[in-house]
Formats: C-alpha cells, structure tokens, sequence
C-alpha cells in the first residue's frame, strides 16, 4: 500500500481518487470546496485536508487534477501548496491539461526540492474516470514516470511515457486538436442526413462500420441526434484547451487553420449559452444557422 494525495475533485479526480482507494492505495484527498472533499472522504476509507501542503505530508505520489496553469500553481507552490510539504525524492503527477510552459517551470521549481515531477493529463472523459479506463500520456524523467506508472494504472486504460517534461501536455494538445476536428466533421454529417431527410441512426449504422468510424461517433451520436449535451467534457474547458494548442502552435511554427476554426465555432457555441454543453454541441450551430 503506497500513501498518496490527490488533489482537485472534479468530475475527473473525484473517481480518479476512488479508483487509487479502492486499488489499495492510502488516500488524503483536498479541494477548494472543502465539503467536495468531506463528501469524498465519508463516502471512502481515506481523509481529506484543509490545503495541499497537508494532504501531501508524508506523501509518496501527490496526484493533481485541477483546472488551469493558475489552478495548478496554486495548488503546487507557496507555503499552503503542495510542494512545501512533500518529500524529497516523492513524485508529483498533474493529470491537469496545462501548457508545456507552465509544465516545465513546475518540473524546475521541483527538482529544486529534489521533487520528481511528471506531466500526465489525461484522455477518456468521465465515462473514462469513472470506470478506471483513462488514457493517460506523459512526459517527464524516466525513473520518476517507472515509479508512478503502476500507481496511476488504478484508473488507466493505457499510460505511456513519450519524452521528456512538457512531452505529455505536447500529446494531449494533438489529442484535442484531433477531437475538434472530429466533432465538427460528425456534427456536419449528421446535420447533412437531417436536412436530407435521412434517418441519422440508421446512417451511423452502416458508416461507423468504415472508414468513418471513430470514437466521437460511436459514444456521441445519439446524444447529438437528440439534442442532449448535459454531459461530458465541457465547451468551456475545450475551447481552454484549444487556446493553449493555438498559442502552442504560435510558437512552434505549427499550422492549426481547422483547429483555429473551430475554437471560434465553440466560441458560438458559447454564446448560445453552451458553455456546459458537451463538446459534441457543435451540431447545436449548425442547427441554429436553419
């Protein structure tokens, strides 16, 4: 049995943490919303702390979930983060979808206090999370990743190092700029088959059986036909992730022209009060421009 924090209860670490519990893992849980973290706590063996710094006491893995850049480092640096109480030679694993920046900055400022820091954001919705199915990708040093690995297979589908700090935040951008393509491409489809009459399910049907088949459509598309989008990964975190991929891709010289086209739809999207809506609600502008 190992002792681990885990920090951020959302939609994601609220199971994610459950899943490290149930796996035989000691577990001391935190969130801003300290009642999130009693709620947690009561309903599983482990305990829940009033700041990151004392949930990570002691702790060989401190797990994160949270927000943004400024949500992590809120909750990693200071005399209340994370940071001030963890161990050295402890390992700090963000499943956060930050930038590689602010990555590599908290890979730095850890190393300083002979902290292992590894950046593991994560894939799979909270379908994924739920069920302990997530695919996780990550980029940090290689005894640090060696040493999470089976720890974070609690909630793992599929957990991969691919390179050095920053290299797993660089994954979920192309995870995401895939998805926005995705999205637009299926909400097009199926809007095509409404005007055209069609029945969209019996189109799903035969074309996610070729070349078309993906993941969006086989878990999404009847939501979509349905016009339900009260649940999964928000408009609002996706358009936060997709600026971090446009800015990224500033920098690297990279050519993002449908992922830039996109952003600006769920920013539509957005003002059609979506905000919450499932990322899928795409087809929701479409529909608005009849």
């Amino acid at each position: 049995m190992t002792k681990c924090a885990f920090l951020g209860l959302g939609v994601m670490g609220y199971p994610m943490a459950g899943h490290l519990e149930a796996a035989g893992h000691e577990v001391t849980v935190y969130n801003r919303t300290e009642a999130k973290a009693q709620a947690w706590a009561d309903g599983h063996k482990g305990g829940h702390a009033a700041a990151p710094r004392l949930a990570a006491v002691g702790a060989e893995f401190v797990m994160a979930c949270v927000g943004n850049d400024d949500d992590l480092r809120s909750v990693c640096l200071g005399e209340d983060g994370a940071f001030a109480g963890m161990s050295e030679g402890s390992v700090f694993v963000d499943h956060t979808t930050v930038s590689a920046a602010v990555t590599r900055e908290l890979y730095a400022a850890a190393a300083e206090k002979g902290i292992s820091y590894v950046d593991a954001p994560i894939s799979g919705g909270q379908a994924g999370a739920e069920n302990g199915a997530l695919s996780i990708m990550c980029g940090g040093d290689t005894d640090a990743y060696d040493r999470a690995e089976p720890v974070m297979n609690a909630y793992a589908k599929i957990c991969r190092r691919i390179g050095e700090s920053g290299a797993g935040q660089m994954t979920k951008m192309c995870n995401q700029i895939a998805i926005a393509g995705l999205v637009q491409g299926l909400s097009e489809a199926l809007h095509f088959a409404e005007k055209a009459g069609l029945d969209g399910r019996a189109v799903v049907e035969v074309i996610s059986q070729g070349a078309a088949g993906s993941w969006q459509m086989a878990n999404r598309y009847e939501t979509m036909l349905d016009d339900h989008f009260e649940h999964g990964f928000a408009v609002d975190w996706m358009r936060k992730d997709l600026g971090i991929c446009l800015s990224t891709a500033n920098e690297t010289g990279a050519s993002l022209p449908v992922t830039a086209l996109v952003d600006q739809f769920y920013k539509d999207v957005q003002k059609l009060g979506g905000g919450r809506w499932d990322t899928s609600s795409l087809i929701k502008r479409l529909r608005a421009l009849d």
